[in-house]
């Protein structure tokens, strides 16, 4: 273990606790969230199939951008 994985792991805890306070405070705001056109939901008798895949690449653009942004300002 070095210096670079400490810091590493206080952001990533830093970032899991900023979504917990969203969560925790906004959750009743997000319902839209795994909802969007394009996830795919199927529900059947004794079967249910729930894909994501509009939510996904919503979530993994944010992702992108926030790493991004974290290479251009460190």
């Amino acid at each position: 273990m070095n210096e670079q994985t400490g810091k590493m792991l206080i952001a990533l805890g830093g970032l899991l606790l900023l979504g917990g306070v969203v969560i925790y405070f906004f959750h009743d705001k997000m319902h839209w969230l795994g909802k969007l056109p394009g996830d795919m939901r199927i529900e059947k008798e004794h079967f249910s199939f729930y894909f994501p895949f509009t939510t996904g690449i919503l979530l993994s653009g944010l992702v992108q951008l926030v790493l991004w942004l974290w290479r251009k300002l460190f």
